[in-house]
């Protein structure tokens, strides 16, 4: 697909900005779609790397309108869906914001690769579908469990893009990241959470449950297993995990970021955080044989050691002034 017209829903997002650098690093024409608002910001595209500045086309617009998508989608070659709300929290209260978004999304993103011969879409899925783990390491074909209407409208945008691979023969592949950490992710996320308290010297840590266990992901890894995909004419109709094959608890993730930074830790709970005792999902693993078998991907950043360096990375990022002062740290971020 080298040289190629790629749409990229999502991408002034955490996980699509980091793509869309990769991209236009690689070659390929990027046209990248972001949320209109009435600021004209690119979302984290306004900061993207002096490399690639200029170099990618922005469409303004909104997933939920099929009209705007199927304008962004014309003239492209492939599509790589990452536009989605993805805040488990803000799922709970505001459910129907997912179902618009996620699927009627979702569905908007099929229909234009539908109608304008779109050579390959991606779509991107979550771990959160999974639900609590039934067996270790999770495969493709563990049972999919929605605990969340966040990951309930996830499962619905999965089922939809494979009902356009069978209906319809779309070259649709669905990519399912596991926990994807790094510059640049929201204050939502745990791994942020940490960083923010403790670099704002808050050392009384606010938690939610500590004792779940995730397979986390440096987003290098998550973007590399992204471009593999594109580039390769395999997978189509499938489902494929992209994670770092190594679990680890929420606890020991804040004590080793402690310990990276240099600072004492006391934890706190706070109701506040914790989700509803059936929505927690416990324990993520990804088995990720199936994406090097038929993708030749596999994480650079694997185990403890490489799970260290990419949180040494990701630290940085969040220690510098200018960064940090992004976050609200003094407040619970849905």
């Amino acid at each position: 697909m080298t040289k190629s017209k790629v749409l990229i829903t999502g991408a002034d997002g955490f996980i699509g900005s980091h793509l869309t650098e990769a991209l236009v690093r690689d070659g390929f024409e990027v046209k990248a779609f972001v949320q209109y608002n009435s600021f004209n910001s690119w979302g984290w595209l306004d900061e993207c790397a002096a490399d690639v500045r200029g170099k990618f086309e922005i469409f303004s617009g909104d997933i939920r309108d099929p009209h705007g998508v199927k304008e962004a989608a014309r003239g492209c070659d492939a599509i790589m869906h990452l536009a989605a709300l993805i805040a488990i929290p803000f799922s709970y209260h505001s459910p129907d914001t997912y179902i618009d978004t996620n699927i009627k999304g979702t569905l908007n993103i099929l229909q234009a690769a539908k109608e304008c011969d779109i050579k390959r879409v991606i779509h991107t899925s979550t771990s959160e579908v999974y639900g609590t783990a039934q067996y270790v390491p999770i495969n493709e074909i563990h049972p999919i469990v929605g605990q969340s209407p966040y990951s309930a409208s996830k499962i619905g945008a999965d089922q939809l893009a494979y009902s356009f691979y069978s209906s319809f023969n779309l070259p649709v592949v669905t990519v399912r990241p596991f926990n994807t950490y790094g510059p640049r992710q929201s204050a939502r996320a745990v791994i942020p959470t940490i960083i923010t308290q403790l670099a704002s010297n808050n050392y009384d840590l606010r938690l939610g449950a500590t004792h779940p266990t995730r397979d986390f992901s440096f987003v290098l890894d998550t973007v590399s297993g992204f471009v593999k995909i594109l580039n390769s004419d395999a997978g189509i109709g499938e489902v494929v995990n992209l994670g770092s094959g190594f679990e680890i608890s929420i606890k020991e993730t804040a004590e080793l970021m402690a310990s990276i930074m240099g600072v004492p830790i006391n934890f706190i709970s706070e109701d506040i955080r914790q989700r509803p005792k059936n929505s927690e999902v416990e324990r993520l693993w990804a088995d990720n044989s199936k994406a090097k078998m038929m993708f030749g991907w596999e994480p650079k950043y694997a185990g403890i050691e490489g799970f260290r360096e990419g949180l040494i990375q990701t630290i940085e990022w969040f220690r510098d002034k200018k960064n940090l002062s992004k976050y609200k740290v003094d407040i619970y971020n849905l």
